[in-house]
Parts: C-alpha cells; structure tokens; sequence
C-alpha cells in the first residue's frame, strides 16, 4: 500500500500556489509528489499497462483505467496526492475520474485547446474539479508539454468556450475552442519532471503540441470533485466516484477502490460514452 508522506493537507501547498491556483487557474507545487519507491513502482506499473496496450489504439486514450485497475487506486487515492487538492476543495472529497495521457515520441499527437468542463457539463453539478496532472516522463517544450491560458476559469465564457472541429487524424480529440474565445499569447508551459505535477481548474484552458523529440512524454490526470457536486444519476451506469477524503455529503452512490468495475468500462463501450 502506499504510505502517508511527511506532509500533510495544511502544509502541502504554499499559501502563494494556493492563491496563485484560486486566481490564475493552475498552480506548479514545488517538490516531488511521491516518495521514489511509489513513484517508481507507479511508473513500472503504467510500463506494464502500455505494452499490454491493443497495438491499434493510441496509448493517449487511456482514460478512466482505474475502473478496471483497482491497483491505481493506491496511488490516486494516496495521501500525498489527496492532501494536494484539499486546500483548494475542502475536506471531503471525491475521486471523479483518471486518465493517462501518453504521447509517443516523434508521433505524438496535439492535445487541442479545451477545457476539461466543456466535456463534463452534463456529468457534473456544479462545475468544481481540481486536476492532479502527474508526470511520469520529463515534460518539457520539446516533447510536448501542456500550456494552460491563466485566468480563462474566471473571465470569458468560464469553462463553456464556442467549439469547431480540427482533425481527428493529428489531434487527440476532435474539436478545438474556436479562436476568438483564446487569447494563445497567454499561454504558459508546464514544464515538470518527472514525480512533479501541475494543478488545474476544470474551467481552465490548455492544449498541447505534439510530440516530436525522442523521448516519450506520459503524464496521468487524477481528478477530484468537492463532496457537494453531484454526479448526474442518468449516467451510473457508465462513471462511479469514489470517496476519497471525508465525508459523502450527498449519500451518492461509492465504487469501492479494491474491486474492478469492468461492466462500467463494457457499458461506456457499447454506448459510445467518453467523458473526456
């Protein structure tokens, strides 16, 4: 199991990155978020997972593998990850969803402009998600690292931009906020090593180049929602959260992090259902 790391909820972010998340929309804590050992069995974990990947799907398409890979849990749900989002969200918390986000070196494809909210709309209420963006290989301009647009969770169009469609055949997903709702010149990279993260608001906007260097660039997303937003009941057959920290302020129905929910994964399948 993983282990409580030396620091703790109060103290795992700074009072200048918790208002610098609040006010720009993300936030790059200092320091590792594991201890080596966890982070390296995460890593060797994941390595196993890619090379049992179907050779005729993108390894960026991993997403929600925690239903079926109750082993994640350990990490998603570990302290030392959990105690990162508290200050931003409160004392109870869920585990809405994860995801890993694996670009190939030289053929890695762009991740659009978006913001994450803009798919979750109907799933979520009210719109409250801090993402845990974890990186597992170095993360740098030169293989593809994401860039957040500061402030677009508080001003404009808040998380539901005006869409259009890019190609599916160079990018990750299908459609692209439409250039009048972005300001590209504000984008800031978030360069990080590997066992480093970067936080985001749902609302935020951010996008990412391909990859065309040498080396891969994989990062996970783990994704918490405060204990008062409410999973739409329409779509229990196909998401389950789990209780992360505190209490279940909703009665909403729990997944339990030690089974696998492979009948959630079949339902998403056959109904076509991607929530990001």
């Amino acid at each position: 199991m993983i282990t409580q790391t030396p620091t703790s909820a109060s103290n795992r972010l700074s009072p200048e990155e918790i208002a610098h998340y609040k006010t720009e929309g993300y936030a790059l804590p200092k320091g590792q978020v594991f201890p080596d050992d966890e982070f390296k069995a995460l890593v060797e974990h994941f390595d196993a997972k890619l090379a049992a990947w179907p050779k005729d799907k993108r390894p960026e398409a991993m997403d929600t593998p925690h239903f079926t890979d109750p082993k994640l849990n350990e990490w998603a749900l570990a302290p030392a990850v959990v105690d990162l989002v508290e200050p931003l969200l409160g004392p109870d918390i869920l585990l809405f969803s994860t995801h890993f986000i694996c670009k190939p070196k030289g053929d890695g494809r762009r991740v659009p402009w978006h913001e994450d909210s803009a798919y979750w709309g109907r799933m979520l209420d009210p719109m409250e998600v801090a993402t845990v963006w974890l990186a597992l290989d170095p993360s740098t301009e030169e293989n593809g690292c994401m860039y957040v647009i500061p402030r677009t969770h508080n001003t404009g169009k808040r998380g539901f931009s005006d869409y259009e469609g890019v190609d599916k055949a160079t990018s990750v997903f299908d459609t692209e906020i439409v250039k009048a709702d972005r300001k590209d010149e504000l984008a800031v990279p978030c360069i990080l090593q590997p066992n480093h993260c970067s936080l985001h608001d749902a609302r935020t906007q951010h996008g990412s180049p391909p990859n065309t260097s040498d080396i891969r660039r994989c990062g996970w997303t783990i994704r918490f929602i405060p204990a008062h937003v409410r999973l739409n009941p329409d779509l229990a057959d196909r998401h389950v959260l789990y209780q992360a920290r505190g209490r279940n302020l909703l009665d909403q129905p729990l997944a339990d992090p030690t089974k696998n929910y492979s009948h959630i994964m079949e339902v998403r399948r056959k109904k076509h259902f991607g929530a990001h």
